[in-house]
């Protein structure tokens, strides 16, 4: 590795940055021109301003609001996302038409007979109620295929064969079945496609996605990147570390991992490569640290409204527990970084490959509203619907400050464009998540699995929460968080707060959350891995496997909560404050462990030593942190002892 000056064709002006950004909520969907651009550019807008009317000023009926959402969702997707490979992509195909009436004339039946529908959905259905459901359900699996891919919808096709056949299956999983006439139609209701997911994506995510576009329209996505290029790039390894604040920043106001790969990857992941890491390594870096955006607050992921909604909480109590772990999750994956910037010898960026940190902090002012934002939901304690519209509010005042960042028609028109398509993937992912909480609910499905638990985990939490684990993998495969972490929640969550386990709700549910959010990164399907290993040019499974490694000490944190409920805010200050410093020790020594490095190379045995002390530095309690510390120390001991020829391995 030289120290030569870097020559990187990666620019970090604010067009180019605004771009990466703007093709982050765009890529994969068609592109129009002439008539047809126009018309699907109207439904984008009269999507987001839909929203804003009847969250803002005039409330309507949950079934029309709901089925409203979905409407608009289910014809800019069939629109904007071609049906495969083949399809034109550059207009709409006849079977895209077709997909869109599937959508709209159950919604049009819907809203004329609503008054003798609503009485006997799911029970009594006529012939025409389940042709209808029946074709508005095939739509919507059709939405989700296009938007999150086929693993979404295979697991929604079993359930939904579990509620009709149910009755053919032995021990726990029987149920007496249902026609498919109640099926459907119970699907196709408040109970099914319209329940809980539908509620928080059309109440809350769909105002804070606008209220993201907003920001970057207004120049606030940029100052984030551009703000962690100056405080981090010169630092070993710069670039890897840059990805990693900025990943933490931009998911503030993303969410999506996928998303944020694109966004701050294609910045990113070149310039790691050209420092001297390994382009499997960059990938990983950049879908590892993307994928903790969904877990940094104040905005996290649509899992987290959801969250709040299935626990009756309010929004900031899901966010201040999410604090703590976040930051952990972060600080594991910069160890990890760091460590190996530090084995391979890698320096920084130089001053001319990096903004200016005055200049950039010239423009703090574009934080303004995600300040307002805190403000109006921690301190004013407004409603979410309230705090969004008021962020989105002071997006475009704050942008009225310079002429470079100013929110005219045109910027105006293209937040509003761009935050119905950021949207899509949430509505269709909720859609279809919506069909299997309904199935779970008809069919007593989440009662019965967490039976299960409870016999295979004889009353053991760690070994319950292995399991756990390896359900919400298996249940996520393909599918993004929010509809992993809406399927674990009705399934999984519920086991974990039963005796003999008891745990607080907040845990359980944020402990499925966490590993929903971590199936991003984690073979055979990452979704984040896979974005990343596009744009670094490197084998998919192998950054997916090394992201795994990566994470691997930010795996710990789910369990250091489950294990000390201080970390999320349970306790008081001083059980708090300890409980951070014991887990800042413990994902330290594993960070150590995985990368081999600890003041220098490490032995075999010292690596193991520094396992032990990472997990019992997890575990609660004076005796077992006192023990990992001395484990800790031994293994510093063990590394400037060994002979060097016995210290690598």
């Amino acid at each position: 590795m030289t120290n030569e000056p870097l020559e990187t064709d990666v620019s970090l002006e604010a067009e180019h940055i605004e771009a990466k950004l703007a093709g982050a909520e765009t890529s994969g969907m068609r592109q129009f021109a002439g008539h047809t651009g126009f018309v699907v550019t109207v439904l984008a807008l009269a999507m987001s301003l839909f929203h804003i009317y009847v969250l803002g000023f005039r409330p309507i009926d949950p079934w029309f609001l709901r089925g409203g959402h979905v409407l608009f969702g289910a014809l800019l997707t069939f629109a904007l996302y071609p049906a495969g490979p083949q399809s034109p992509k550059d207009r709409i195909a006849p079977v895209d038409y077709l997909f869109m009436l599937m959508a709209a004339v159950p919604f049009v039946y819907l809203v004329v007979n609503f008054r003798d529908i609503i009485h006997r959905v799911g029970v009594v259905p006529t012939r025409t109620d389940f042709i209808m459901a029946l074709v508005a359900v095939i739509a919507v699996l059709e939405m989700a295929r296009r938007t999150s891919g086929t693993g979404l919808v295979i697991v929604a096709a079993v359930f939904l064969l579990y509620a009709r056949f149910g009755s053919l299956l032995p021990g726990l999983f029987y149920h007496r079945g249902y026609s498919w006439p109640r099926v459907f139609t119970f699907a196709y209701s408040l109970d099914g496609i319209f329940s809980v997911p539908i509620f928080v994506s059309v109440t809350y995510v769909a105002l804070f996605i606008l209220f993201g576009s907003f920001l970057q329209a207004s120049g606030g996505g940029r100052f984030f990147i551009e703000l962690a290029f100056a405080l981090t790039g010169r630092a070993r390894g710069g670039p890897a570390k840059v990805a990693i604040l900025a990943s933490a920043l931009l998911g503030t106001i993303s969410g999506s991992s996928a998303a944020n790969v694109v966004a701050t990857g294609s910045l990113t992941i070149p310039m790691m490569k050209r420092v001297g890491y390994d382009p499997r390594f960059a990938g990983a870096v950049e879908a590892v640290a993307s994928t903790g955006g969904q877990i940094m607050p104040p905005i996290m992921g649509a899992g987290a409204f959801l969250m709040a909604e299935i626990l009756g909480v309010p929004y900031t109590t899901v966010a201040a527990a999410a604090i703590i772990p976040a930051l952990l999750y972060f600080l594991s994956v910069y160890f990890m970084v760091d460590l190996e910037a530090t084995k391979i010898g890698l320096r920084g960026l130089t001053s001319s490959e990096l903004p200016d940190l005055r200049r950039v902090l010239k423009d703090a002012y574009l934080l303004l509203p995600v300040v307002v934002l805190i403000y109006a939901l921690v301190f004013a304690r407004v409603s979410i619907i309230r705090a969004g519209l008021l962020g989105i509010a002071s997006c475009v005042a704050v942008s009225l400050v310079n002429p470079k960042h100013r929110m005219g028609p045109k910027k105006l028109m293209g937040a509003l464009v761009s935050g119905a398509h950021s949207a899509l993937n949430i509505i269709g992912t909720c859609a279809a998540a919506g069909i299997i909480v309904g199935v779970v609910s008809q069919t007593g499905l989440g009662i019965r699995l967490a039976a299960i638990l409870l016999n295979y985990a004889q009353g053991i939490l760690l070994l319950a929460l292995l399991l756990s684990t390896v359900v919400i993998k298996i249940l996520g495969l393909g599918m993004p968080t929010t509809a992993a972490y809406a399927v674990a929640a009705a399934v999984i969550a519920p086991a974990l707060i039963r005796p003999p386990f008891s745990l607080l709700p907040i845990q359980s549910h944020m402990f499925v959350f966490y590993f929903a959010c971590i199936s991003a990164i984690t073979p055979p399907v990452a979704l984040a891995s896979y974005a990343a290993a596009a744009i670094a040019k490197a084998p998919m499974a192998e950054v997916g496997w090394l992201a795994v490694k990566l994470g691997i000490a930010g795996l710990l944190v789910p369990f250091a909560f489950v294990y000390g409920p201080a970390l999320l805010m349970v306790g008081n200050a001083g059980k708090i404050a300890l409980s951070v410093i014991t887990a800042v020790l413990g994902i330290y020594a594993l960070a150590a462990a995985a990368q081999g490095w600890f003041a220098g190379p490490v032995s075999r045995p010292g690596r193991a030593l520094l396992f032990m002390a990472s997990v019992l530095m997890v575990v609660p309690g004076v005796t077992t942190d006192l023990v990992g510390m001395v484990l800790l120390a031994a293994a510093l001991g063990l590394r400037h002892w060994l002979p060097a020829r016995h210290r690598v391995g």
